[in-house]
């Protein structure tokens, strides 16, 4: 599998991010991509009145997945971008789409919402209580994750009991103290955990850190962008990953699995 992450700058006017999202599909088109990933939440950035996203926000048949639909129509690359959607209770979802060849081939609801240093997402975003994702990309199974999600090891895990072999992961991850390495850590960490390829996009700009990055199943970083906008590439071969599990067989040696039931939000722990 070819896998392209890449990264830009949202603005506030989705049809400027609609067109950023285009050029970088066609640029990962042309390049031979089976798989690009696409940043979190890129239909408007709001860095200031984030209760603006309810305004703005899109149905997955609004304008700006169609547009993006018609980009990748004619293309077996599959491209996981995310939206912001409407849902019924004001708020809305912070939602992941998988496109290919003009079709809409999936959808991801962000289940952990980043209410964290500081920040409240759940104010604006409501959270999902759907299981996860996994879509067939190139004859590789692939699940979905974003952002914040990248720190509960336990999904990641059930993507991997489902047959991922690669988690792609949008993202828009917010500045601060220690959250680059953060990032890389994390990252680094459902790979090796789990033997398996991470394809992680991070926005870039003002607010964001951008450092998209691809990492193998034994934790080797295989490409990285830093601040500027663009695309990584990395090469995912199945043998690699295979050889991987056989190396290091945490998969076949774990005694414990994980309950995949959705625990609900303000229950005891």
């Amino acid at each position: 599998m070819r896998i392209a992450v890449g990264q830009f700058a949202a603005s506030p006017d989705w049809k400027d991010n609609l067109v950023a999202c285009q050029e970088l599909t066609a640029e990962a088109v042309r390049g031979g991509a089976d798989l690009l990933v696409l940043p979190e939440g890129v239909l408007a950035r709001f860095t200031e009145d984030r209760h603006r996203i309810r305004e703005v926000a899109q149905p997955l048949d609004g304008p700006f997945v169609t547009e993006l639909l018609a980009a990748t129509a004619g293309s077996a690359t599959t491209v996981v971008v995310g939206i912001h959607e409407p849902s019924e209770d004001g708020r809305v979802f912070n939602t992941l789409v998988a496109l290919r060849d003009g079709e809409l081939i999936a959808r991801y609801r962000k289940i952990h919402l980043y209410d964290a240093f500081g920040d409240l997402e759940s104010a604006n975003v409501r959270p999902a209580d759907e299981p996860p994702v996994v879509i067939d990309v190139a004859g590789t199974k692939v699940g979905l994750m974003t952002c914040y999600d990248v720190r509960f090891p336990e999904l990641a895990r059930l993507l991997v009991d489902a047959g991922a072999e690669v988690l792609a992961l949008p993202a828009a991850w917010v500045r601060g103290p220690a959250k680059e390495r953060h990032w890389e850590v994390m990252v680094t960490a459902r790979a090796l955990e789990n033997t398996c390829w991470v394809a992680a996009s991070g926005e870039c700009g003002p607010r964001n850190i951008g450092n998209s990055l691809v990492v193998d199943p034994l934790g080797t970083v295989r490409s990285r962008l830093a601040a500027a906008p663009g695309l990584a590439w990395a090469d995912a071969a199945p043998d690699a990953t295979a050889a991987a599990r056989r190396t290091l067989p945490v998969l076949a040696n774990r005694r414990f699995a994980v309950d995949p039931t959705v625990i609900p939000l303000g229950a005891p722990q």
